[in-house]
């Protein structure tokens, strides 16, 4: 079934990568405005949603499920089919969110930008921010049965990195790779969620939890704090590899970076998932590698 043609619209405009739950309130059913549920783990699939949300799948149709590594990116074609099967447009303005905060929304957001799309945003502090400012929800899960769309995946190159690229960003002194997850999980004294996994992190990477970027209730911090934060991790880098458990948190890291005004950034998709495998990569335990410049 061929793409349908996108409806007449006036082009809204985003304040930036991040939006707050009241300007999103204010827009709420506008045509060209599409919502963009990106629940993982237990939350997949549950409602409550709010009204008119999408689902973007990271466990289904929105990763690569050739792979045998989880939420792996889809090829262009695989994912301009997804997008189109869930209505969107090149014209639309789209807003990603999540049930948990900010969490998996982020990896959404940096999808969409790593395949040529800039309208898109993240909700500020997700779901529970937007029932926080007593804003309605549908009780049922994100879901669409619409009209297919016109949207066309046309891939940045150098966004979504391999393995291969980061090792060789572990050794350049203009290059920091920063990790999200847990302290306790970058110095291997917490065990891996993922059975299989050595623990520890890469050698020259920088421990950055995803978490330290936000405020309670999962909102993200102001731009100078986070500013201040990749200041103290990366130094006076600006080259910053993002890497997380499954490609999903460094995404995280992703946003609250280009909202501190950092431009060269990249997304390990692997991460920990694809380098903690048993090989001859190395891997570093402790809390050695604390940051700032080479």
């Amino acid at each position: 079934m061929s793409a349908t043609t996108p409806p007449e619209t006036d082009a809204i405009g985003l304040p930036g990568p991040l939006v707050r739950a009241d300007w999103v309130a204010g827009r709420l059913g506008k045509e060209g405005l599409v919502l963009f549920e990106v629940s993982v783990g237990a939350r997949r699939g549950a409602g409550p949603r709010i009204p008119g949300a999408r689902p973007f799948d990271l466990e289904g149709d929105l990763s690569d499920r050739t792979s045998a590594l989880p939420h792996t990116m889809p090829g262009a074609r695989e994912l301009t089919e997804a997008l189109r099967t869930l209505g969107a447009h090149d014209t639309d303005t789209v807003v990603v969110y999540d049930a948990q905060g900010v969490y998996s929304s982020a990896r959404a957001w940096w999808m969409l930008r790593a395949m040529g799309f800039d309208r898109a945003a993240v909700l500020d502090g997700g779901l529970p921010a937007w029932t926080a400012a007593g804003h309605p929800v549908d009780a049922g899960p994100a879901a669409y049965d619409g009209p297919r769309g016109t949207f066309t995946a046309r891939p940045r190159p150098g966004l979504v990195v391999d393995a291969d690229t980061v090792a060789a960003a572990l050794a350049d002194p203009r290059a920091a790779v920063l990790d999200a997850r847990t302290r306790e999980r970058y110095a291997g004294t917490a065990p891996e969620p993922r059975p299989g996994l050595r623990g520890g992190h890469m050698p020259g990477s920088v421990s950055l939890p995803f978490g330290e970027l936000q405020r309670d209730g999962g909102e993200m911090r102001p731009a100078d704090e986070l500013r201040t934060a990749f200041e103290a991790a990366a130094g006076d880098r600006e080259q910053l590899y993002l890497s997380c458990g499954s490609g999903v948190t460094a995404c995280v890291l992703a946003l609250g970076a280009a909202l501190a005004g950092y431009r060269e950034l990249a997304v390990y998709d692997g991460s920990w998932s694809e380098w903690g495998l048993p090989s001859e990569r190395p891997v570093a335990t402790g809390a050695a590698d604390q940051g700032g410049s080479p």
